[in-house]
């Protein structure tokens, strides 16, 4: 059994309620961090606090519609429209079930920095007119920074925290 196994199969911790209350509670603290930072938080060049918490899926299961749906909350507050809406939560649903799949816990923030940088870049592209290398440039680097430069840290923290035994 690997380290990440152990992590999400013990005992209680892993009952349906507990799972369903993780997963609102994600949720609820993506989108309050992203709402909170709104005014770095939309637009082809942002930063979103929240992204770091695009690695919890390689913990946490649950993660992922908890992500899903954070995002899709904080889509619909940042006036983007249904193009952000739709393809910015798919973006981040995407990228969590990729990075629960990943074996390495440095590449978890991976999948959420490519997927967005292309996504976005499309769709800032399409709706804004910005060319997609720079609309992508612009998202990826702040995904690298909200992913790697704070996500990756608090993965390592929480397999560090979480491991006891």
């Amino acid at each position: 059994m690997t380290t990440k196994d152990a992590l999400t199969t013990k005992g209680a911790g892993n009952s349906p309620a507990r799972a369903l209350t993780r997963a609102a509670l994600f949720a609820a603290v993506y989108a309050g961090l992203t709402i909170a930072v709104a005014p770095i938080a939309y637009g082809p060049l942002q930063f979103r606090v929240s992204e770091a918490m695009t690695v919890l899926p390689w913990l946490y299961p649950e993660a992922i519609p908890g992500l899903f749906v954070g995002c899709l909350i904080a889509n619909i507050y940042g006036g983007n429209g249904i193009w952000d809406i739709v393809f910015g939560s798919l973006a981040t649903l995407t990228a969590a079930i990729i990075s629960r799949r990943l074996r390495q816990p440095w590449l978890a923030p991976l999948p959420p920095v490519l997927i967005n940088a292309v996504v976005l870049g499309v769709m800032f592209q399409y709706l804004l007119g910005i060319p997609f290398i720079l609309g992508a440039a612009e998202v990826g680097l702040g995904q690298l920074g909200a992913c790697y430069g704070l996500g990756l840290p608090l993965l390592y923290a929480l397999r560090r925290f979480l491991i006891k035994d």
